[in-house]
């Protein structure tokens, strides 16, 4: 109450005043800014008791409430500074409140704003603020005229007035809940029209703003709210993303009707668990912490067995995570049937982020879930199969952790039941992605323990090692994971995969045959000699010999239906290759597999693939095929069916390809003298008879290779053959000095050179003169080819030649030496004739 002292200062205040209350009338805007100046500095300017100020408020406010139409800014402007240093300063402002809220609405609440400077409007919001905090509860009647205002301006084209607006909305909450409850819906439209505003700190505002409304409200409209929350989550600026998990937080502790809005809102608090600021995980995670603890306490004797014989967590537990504590597990788990569709259908939007942050919670939910992920099992199983097929790497990552989660979580007993049949069958649950599956099971088996694995090896074992599994793609991620899944067994079951070491093999060897990558070559052979490693063997070969025997009835029980297609070429190639010196201890399961390959009825394109393997073999024998110096019991064979046979002419192309390979066998065998040279001679009129045809053969390769294998045959029966062998030999060797191709021509000379050298004592020069006089005669004329390259060649072999017959040379080369372009080669044939006589003599003597 004011004093009679007071009251006589206010009086004679306003008496001092009144002729410049009659200037705010004035038609000069000067006169009436003056007007207000001087109330300004005579009122609350002045050191006037709080009693006299109240009765000048009283006194004053109709007027200045009048200039708040001003026409003038400055006059608008001074008039609310005068009201707000009233409000601040008086005892009663409530008094002020049936005349004050009319005037505010009408500035700020019709249909249109009637305050147009920004500025003003955000004065006159502050001075709204400033009375829902001196005035509180008293403002309650007022409530409908403070929402009128509070639709308009949170839709302010001012981000400050958007600020402040959503400060009002939050004192009017907190100041007068058993009335605002009432109203609070209107003005979520406005809030959810601004909750995306370009400017973060407007974000920040309305986040908080909707947090309040939905706190002291009915809370039937917090589903309208949600999506809008969500979206938040995914803000570029921190403080947004901040204000929400405070707010969703908040709801979760304290929101009237939370129970029934625990699934809605339990991910949106989880999804800042995994937020890339480290304040805003911690904050999330003290909150849920919160909620967790709270939930406990309020269900105590719901959770009470529970409680009483917690168990530890899982020795597998994911490293660095902190074991999450009863209450926020039971919320979880309680709430999990409501979650999971939703997770998956999010899984599968549009946007990037989205999946990426659906993929996170679904991680977090299984560390909360636990063992209770079993009853879910199959619905999350298909949800990682269809997340492991997305393009986008963050989504794979997360999803793979909880795949490992499920193997820390879940009994293999129960999860290879529902998983092995779609690695299996992977077209049936996801046909573009035949991967995934595998994807799935080798994050699922590195979460698992080694006893827990060690019952169901051999299941893993056989699934993985199937046709339809190990060779079912040959995409490159498919083998990728073929290799995953391999390296995850080792990893967790170490020593005890020698019970698989053979299906674990013939998964590799498949990989190795599917691919075209060298990467994928060089992990697999890795992984081969992890395995080794794993079983305490000293190295791949030992691992082979372990298993060859099985290896190469598992491709023998198949080998009749092999073609040019077929993968079995190749993993018989691989297996041959890499088992090195081992492959030499199972030539008689080996060579009647080659056999049947090749055979003339097989595809061509499989024999030529066979025997580009076994020329590789025979090249390097004695560390391979005749490793254990038993390869020439088997020369019968080899010579007679696997080589011979597919030397004979055939036409097309695939056919001469099928011959020149045969020749580069033939042509390791005969170089690596793995054949004892009785056995050779057994058949070398057959072989002979099958190089001479292949000098006349249309390939350069394979005249080649025909000049090479005759040349090795030579050498390797020095001076045993007979003589109608040699001659019938000499005559095709000159033709190919004639050949089109100059390496032919070479090796044809080169031969020939070999051929003078196996002349042995049981060819008589005298009977067989006709021969060496023609052979003479025409090697003389290729003496003087244009090529000094084929004359020093052709010199050189008559060099040879003239220890056979050196007077018949002799006498040859002086008929010719005057009809040749140059008689240079001549001369040195001559004296290299005239030399060897001389030195023959003296041996004789």
């Amino acid at each position: 109450m004011a004093t009679a002292s007071d009251e006589r200062a206010a009086a004679d205040v306003l008496k001092s005043l009144a002729r410049h209350l009659n200037c705010l009338n004035d038609d000069n805007k000067s006169a009436r800014r003056r007007a207000l100046e001087t109330v300004k500095k005579e009122t609350v300017e002045q050191r006037l008791s709080s009693g006299a100020l109240q009765e000048l408020f009283a006194g004053l406010l109709k007027a200045l409430l009048k200039c708040l139409s001003d026409p003038a800014e400055t006059c608008r402007d001074t008039a609310i500074q005068i009201l707000t240093s009233f409000i601040r300063a008086v005892p009663r402002p409530e008094d002020s409140l049936p005349y004050l809220m009319p005037s505010l609405v009408q500035r700020l609440g019709g249909q249109e704003i009637l305050e147009p400077a920004e500025e003003l409007r955000l004065a006159l919001m502050e001075m709204l603020s400033l009375l829902l905090e001196v005035c509180g509860r008293q403002l309650a009647p007022y409530l409908d005229d403070m929402i009128k205002i509070l639709q308009r301006t949170i839709t302010d084209p001012f981000p400050e007035v958007k600020k402040e607006s959503c400060k009002c909305a939050i004192s009017a909450a907190q100041s007068i809940p058993n009335h605002f409850h009432l109203q609070a819906e209107s003005l979520l439209k406005p809030l959810l029209q601004t909750i995306s505003h370009q400017h973060s700190q407007v974000r920040v505002c309305v986040t908080q703003a909707i947090g309040a409304v939905i706190q002291h409200s009915t809370g039937k409209n917090l589903d309208d709210v949600l999506s809008h929350m969500a979206q938040r989550l995914f803000d570029d600026s921190p403080r947004v993303r901040k204000a929400v998990t405070i707010v969703v937080g908040d709801w979760l502790l304290r929101l009237p009707d939370r129970y029934s809005y625990f699934h809605k809102l339990i991910p949106l608090l989880l999804s800042s668990l995994s937020d890339e600021i480290p304040e805003i995980r911690s904050l999330a995670e003290d909150l849920w912490r919160q909620v967790g603890s709270q939930w406990e306490k309020e269900n105590e004797d719901d959770l009470k067995d529970k409680m009483d014989f917690l168990l530890p967590a899982p020795v597998l537990y994911t490293s660095g995570v902190e074991c999450p504590g009863l209450g926020c597990r039971e919320l979880v788990v309680r709430n999990l049937s409501k979650l999971l569709p939703a997770v998956g259908r999010d899984m599968g939007d549009w946007l990037v982020q989205t999946r990426v942050k659906t993929a996170q919670l679904l991680r977090v939910l299984l560390l909360h879930a636990e063992d209770h992920c079993t009853q879910h099992l199959q619905s999350l199983l298909t949800l990682l199969y269809r997340a492991c097929a997305d393009p986008e790497t963050d989504v794979r990552a997360q999803c793979l952790e909880s795949a490992k989660l499920l193997g820390v979580f879940v009994s293999p007993e129960v999860y290879l039941k529902l998983l092995l049949p779609h690695v299996e069958d992977s077209s049936s649950c996801s046909p573009a992605s035949p991967w995934a599956p595998l994807m799935v099971l080798g994050s699922v088996l590195r979460g698992s323990s080694r006893e827990a694995l060690e019952p169901h090896l051999i299941t893993i074992g056989g699934t993985l090692s199937h046709p339809e599994v190990c060779q079912g793609s040959q995409q490159a991620q498919y083998l990728d994971q073929l290799l995953v899944c391999v390296d995850a067994v080792l990893c967790v079951c170490q020593v005890d995969c020698a019970v698989i070491s053979l299906q674990l093999l013939k998964v590799l060897v498949s990989v190795q045959s599917l691919t075209s990558q060298q990467e994928q070559c060089s992990k697999a052979e890795e992984s081969v000699r992890c395995l080794c490693e794993a079983q305490g063997l000293g190295g791949v070969c030992e691992l082979y010999r372990q298993h060859m025997a099985d290896l190469l009835q598992w491709l023998s029980d198949s080998h009749h239906t092999w073609t040019s297609y077929s993968i079995q070429k190749t993993q018989l190639e691989i297996i041959a290759m890499q088992s090195g010196p081992v492959v030499g201890e199972f030539l008689p399961a080996l060579l009647p597999l080659l056999k049947s390959c090749l055979e003339l009825s097989r595809d061509p394109e499989l024999r030529l693939h066979i025997f580009t393997m076994l020329s590789k073999l025979l090249l390097d024998s004695r560390n391979t095929l005749d490793s254990q110096g038993r390869f020439a019991e088997y020369m019968d064979l080899v010579l007679q069916d696997l080589l011979l046979p597919n030397l004979v002419w055939r036409s097309g192309r695939s056919a001469t390809a099928v011959r020149t390979a045969a020749l580069s066998c033939l042509l390791a065998v005969l170089h690596g003298a793995a054949f004892p040279v009785e056995r050779v001679l057994s058949v070398e009129e057959t072989l002979s008879t099958q190089l001479i045809s292949a000098l006349e053969e249309d390939s350069k390769l394979a005249r080649l290779l025909a000049c090479r294998s005759l040349h090795a045959l030579l050498k390797l029966t020095t001076q045993r053959l007979n003589t109608d062998s040699l001659n019938k030999i000499y005559p095709e060797l000159l033709k190919r000095v004639d050949d089109s191709s100059e390496d032919v021509r070479v090796e044809a000379l080169m031969s020939l050179s070999t051929w003078f050298s196996s002349l042995g004592r049981n060819y008589d020069t005298q009977s067989c003169r006709p021969h060496l006089e023609f052979l003479f005669q025409q090697l003389l004329l290729y003496m003087d080819d244009p090529d000094t390259k084929i004359q020093d060649s052709v010199l050189e072999v008559l060099k040879v030649g003239s220890e056979v017959d050196g007077g018949l040379l002799q006498q040859q080369t002086e008929a010719v030496r005057e009809k040749q372009r140059s008689p240079e080669y001549c001369d040195q044939l001559l004296r290299h004739i005239h030399s060897f006589s001389e030195i023959h003599k003296q041996t004789r003597l």
